[in-house]
This record gives C-alpha cells, structure tokens and sequence, in this order.
C-alpha cells in the first residue's frame, strides 16, 4: 500500500506538471488541446478501491483547474471517468476485467487502444459540454470532442508506448 502511494503520487505531480507546462499550452487550431492527464485514471490499479479512484480523480481535475481557473470542469470530467470506468474496464477487456487480472503493460495494442479510446472521448465530451454548457451548439462540443480525443489518444498511446515496461 505504501509503494502503490509513492507511484501513484509521482505520476500524479508528473502528469499535473507536464499538463500544466507543456500540454496546456498547446492549443491547435483553437480547439484542439491534448490532455493526457487522464493516463492517471486509466492505468490507476484495478483491484484498488474504488472510492480511492474516485477520490484521487477529483483531486487531480481540481489540481488542473486550479492552474486553468477552469471553475470545476476537469473534476468533473475526471470524477465521472472515475465513476464509469468499471463498465469501461469490462467492455475493453471482458473476462481478464472480471477476474481483476488486467496488466496494462501485458494487453494488446488493440484492446488497450480501445480503452484508451473510449476513456479518452467520454471524458472530452463532458468536459466540453461543462465547458460550453449550451445543447444548441452541440456541434462545436463535438468538434472540440473529437479532434481532441484522437491528438490525445495519439499523445497517450505514444507516451504508453515509450514509457511501458518491456516484457520478454
């Protein structure tokens, strides 16, 4: 339990502080931000607690809104990606999620594609719609859905990629 809260708080201060410097100031086009904050909440332990979860996610989307003054919409996003992420973990992985025997860094590309996909865009789609909290521009919230989704799960995958323990 004590090197699970040593990990997790590091990667917590070095997802904030890469979002915070790096990923925050990107803004292509002037809608597509990536945020790969998220990697925090979908690679967090799966036999963990989940009130653990959904406690570090708000404190992690409230952690960015405070460096954005983004009024709560990041621990929004992120509580409700926390919340939902069991249905998630089950439709990605299926029986390996039932027996709570997911290693990220074992799965395949596809599946943890998918994962990453799907966490990805339910996210961005209600951050969006907080942020723009207005139905009738519903095709902007998907614009801005969308082309954030796929540069942020092009920018996870890769960070996956580098960052993944090398199995033989």
């Amino acid at each position: 339990m004590n090197n699970l809260f040593f990990v997790q708080g590091g990667r917590f201060l070095v997802l904030v502080f890469f979002q915070i410097l790096i990923f925050n100031h990107i803004n292509f086009l002037g809608y597509i931000n990536p945020y790969v904050y998220i990697l925090l909440i979908a690679f967090f332990p799966v036999r963990n607690n989940r009130i653990i979860i959904i406690l570090l996610s708000f404190f992690l989307g409230l952690t960015i809104d405070l460096f954005l003054d983004t009024g709560g919409i990041h621990a929004g996003a992120c509580v409700f990606i926390a919340y939902i992420r069991p249905v998630i973990l089950k439709s990605s992985f299926g029986m390996i999620y039932e027996h709570q025997s997911i290693k990220f860094d074992t799965v395949d590309f596809g599946t943890k594609l998918t994962y990453i996909s799907l966490l990805t865009v339910i996210h961005h789609f209600v951050l969006f719609s907080l942020e723009i909290f207005n139905f009738s521009k519903i095709i902007l919230i998907l614009q801005k859905t969308l082309f954030s989704s796929i540069f942020s799960i092009i920018l996870i995958m890769i960070i996956t990629i580098i960052f993944s323990k090398k199995s033989k």
